[in-house]
């Protein structure tokens, strides 16, 4: 009996960039999430496709510390970092292949996500339309994160909630409409339960809002 063959181990790159609060770009981009998604796309390799973001895989988050702020970013494409605007911050890479290589069923793993956790409403049939989707907030958020969690192959032990402020931009000269994405961060232990679940998720994300800032899973051992 032929045995079957080995996953392929899958790879990405993980950029921490340290935040330089005195750059006006820097703070241009906190107060418009629509232009934070510009200036991390400019890290990438040109491309022509219709869903440049998801051909890149492209995943970050915001990170705010007492003393400094930073991005966390990944992507599974070749990193510029030198498209980054004029002492934007400091950029420090890292190679996400050994860790998606050790994932095995059964490990501990630590996690942090800022989510946009949602739902989509109902609408009387006679509608003939889906309906508006909606922000989750405390206990049913959390029970959206274990939902994904368990579908992303992870067991949950742990979940420590943290409401942040929203991903928003402004109506623009260009007339973009306002946006509004509500972000809540989950920290916890978990054990792994499927391998390949786990690391599609990780490579893709989790729920809606990816081109602002949430859905990027990160791990790290227990």
């Amino acid at each position: 009996m032929t045995a079957p063959a080995p996953t392929a181990v899958r790879t990405a790159t993980l950029a921490r960039i340290r935040l330089n609060p005195h750059s006006r770009d820097v703070q241009r981009d906190l107060r418009d999430a629509h232009e934070l998604h510009r200036t991390m796309m400019r890290l990438l390799p040109p491309s022509d496709a219709s869903a440049a973001r998801q051909a890149h895989g492209l995943l970050f988050r915001l990170e705010v510390e007492p003393r400094a702020t930073h991005i966390h970013l990944q992507t599974t494409s070749t990193l510029h970092p030198d498209r980054l605007p004029p002492d934007y911050g400091h950029v420090r890479t890292k190679d996400l292949t050994p860790m998606f290589a050790a994932l095995r069923e059964g490990i501990g793993v630590r996690y942090r996500i800022v989510a946009n956790p949602t739902k989509r409403t109902s609408l009387p049939p006679e509608e003939g339309k889906r309906g508006p989707v909606i922000p989750l907030t405390g206990a049913e958020a959390d029970q959206w994160w274990h939902r994904k969690a368990t579908e992303a192959g992870l067991h949950l032990h742990t979940l420590l909630p943290t409401p942040l402020p929203a991903a928003r931009s402004p109506r623009g000269k260009d007339n973009r409409p306002r946006m509004r994405h509500d972000l809540i961060r989950f920290d916890g232990t978990a054990t792994v339960t499927d391998a390949e679940a786990l690391t599609r998720a990780v490579l893709t994300g989790i729920g809606r809002g990816k081109p602002y800032g949430a859905g990027l899973l990160s791990l790290a051992p227990a």
